[in-house]
């Protein structure tokens, strides 16, 4: 008997997506994240926003921050940046 896998979340919607006040509080902090790390120096290459898949009958439950992957370089970076932050 093959094991049926969960599906996987949904990535940020497209335009038109009818956005819920979970949905657009992700995508707020995903940019907020994105700003500060930016001005920190450092940049992931993927974040996004991720939503289980759609359920006709009641809107979007959650949305999750995907930071994605990142390299050692980026990886090290973020840790001197939380280091720095959480030693004040």
């Amino acid at each position: 008997m093959t094991q049926q896998k969960p599906p996987l979340p949904r990535r940020t919607p497209r335009t038109g997506h009818p956005a819920t006040a979970k949905l657009q509080e992700a995508v707020a902090a995903r940019d907020d994240l994105a700003a500060a790390l930016s001005g920190a120096g450092i940049q992931l290459p993927v974040m996004d926003v991720r939503t289980p898949w759609p359920d006709s009958a009641r809107p979007t439950r959650y949305a999750l921050v995907h930071l994605g992957v990142c390299s050692a370089p980026v990886a090290h970076a973020l840790a001197a940046v939380i280091r720095k932050a959480a030693a004040r």
